[in-house]
């Protein structure tokens, strides 16, 4: 993996043919490689081509830069916070994208160095094979600004060793390199000195058996023993706490652990959690829970509702108010409303998970005959946006109807 030759930022997804294996190269290092609906419209497009190119053995996903990716563009959702739904094109793309890599039907491979955090590490954990190294940072930290685990990952954190998922979720707790391997967020982990020998190899192979792709891989590979001190060696106390009904019974049963000798680990994972947004963290708890029970469509369209009525701000702004705090005004001192635990209702939350109309949900085809349609092209979302556009081009004197918020 190049890192030195750094493409121009223009190019925000860079797509290669090399013999019989296809490259997508995430391409805004600047920005640490966050994603927004181009990188979403982009990484589809070329994932549909590769998929039904006969010629495609084996599909590799890396990125420029110091980061794999950090995430959702967090200044794109704060740019668009005063324009109803202005977003709501990129998120649709973004979780379209996330369930046609989980079900994709050739060979995908992510090189994974530094960040790969929240929506960008689902371009890392659901491929049939992720590799990380030293340098690979993985957590899903939006409970912290207000949000939710999202693109997948109500489903993927759901489904890690017991309460496993519930604490990254909640916490924002980082994996480092093998962490990362051993929770079964990535499948093999090679020091970084050999990631590029090991794309080279990859770049070589004219075959998309998966045990040959991974033979490649396992000669690069180490064994992965993890550190003593590692949060993996903690889940007796994080299955005991994190396994109780409601966020204020985890904090509370989370406090008392920190108060017991050899807990020094735990205080400043509360200073984070006490720090997160209320409304966050009970979504996110929900989220995961409900995770627990569903199919991976029934989660993805559950968090595309989420998303869209925080976007909304149904019940709360805290997720602006997350990323002002953060990456606007930087000042790292949000503040949330409610602001507090308590003061976040069932009835509340309710309304964020709320069922849209039918025709309104995130419309995904499990037929695989017609797997890549229900893009946001053919969605009622896209019509109704043209039949506003074609409104406003009327002649002043025509009537304007605000057809999307009449119908939404």
């Amino acid at each position: 993996m190049d890192q030195e030759r750094v493409k121009p930022d223009r190019d925000v997804v860079i797509a290669e043919e090399v013999g019989r294996v296809r490259v997508l190269t995430l391409n805004r290092p600047n920005q640490l490689n966050a994603i927004s609906g181009k990188e979403a419209l982009l990484l589809g497009k070329n994932l549909e081509k590769f998929e039904k190119d006969d010629n495609t053995q084996l599909v590799i996903v890396k990125a420029t830069g110091r980061a794999f990716s950090a995430g959702g563009d967090l200044k794109m959702f704060y740019d668009g916070r005063r324009t109803r739904d202005s977003c709501l094109e990129a998120t649709y793309r973004m979780y379209w994208l996330c369930y046609q890599i989980h079900t994709y039907k050739k060979p995908l491979v992510a090189l994974v160095h530094g960040m790969s955090m929240g929506g960008g590490a689902s371009l890392m954990v659901p491929m049939r094979f992720s590799v990380v190294t030293e340098n690979t940072v993985f957590s899903t930290p939006e409970a912290l600004i207000g949000f939710h685990p999202d693109c997948g990952f109500s489903y993927m954190l759901s489904r890690l060793p017991d309460r496993l998922g519930e604490y990254l979720g909640l916490t924002g707790a980082r994996l480092k390199g093998k962490e990362v391997v051993a929770a079964g967020l990535a499948t093999h982990f090679i020091p970084s000195q050999k990631l590029v020998e090991l794309e080279k190899r990859l770049l070589s192979l004219n075959t998309s058996d998966e045990k040959v792709i991974e033979s490649v891989i396992k000669e690069f590979s180490t064994d992965i023993e993890i550190d003593e001190h590692s949060v993996l060696n903690k889940l007796s106390i994080i299955n005991e706490c994190f396994s109780k009904d409601s966020a204020e019974q985890i904090l509370m049963s989370f406090e008392a652990e920190a108060h017991r000798e050899g807990n020094g680990w735990i205080q400043p994972v509360l200073k984070h959690l006490r720090r997160s947004s209320p409304t966050g963290l009970k979504v996110t708890l929900r989220s995961i829970r409900e995770g627990r029970k569903q199919t991976l469509l029934e989660c993805l369209k559950r968090e595309f509702r989420i998303t869209i009525n925080t976007l909304r701000t149904i019940i709360s702004s805290d997720f602006y108010e997350g990323i002002r705090a953060i990456a606007i005004d930087k000042d790292n001192s949000p503040k949330w409303c409610p602001s507090t635990l308590d003061k976040v209702k069932d009835e509340q939350l309710n309304l964020i998970f709320k069922n849209f109309e039918q025709h309104l949900e995130l419309q995904i085809l499990e037929n695989e005959e017609h797997r890549w349609e229900g893009k946001y092209d053919n969605s009622a979302y896209y019509h109704l946006n043209q039949a506003e556009k074609n409104k406003k081009a009327l002649p002043s004197t025509a009537p304007r109807i605000g057809l999307i918020q009449s119908a939404l």
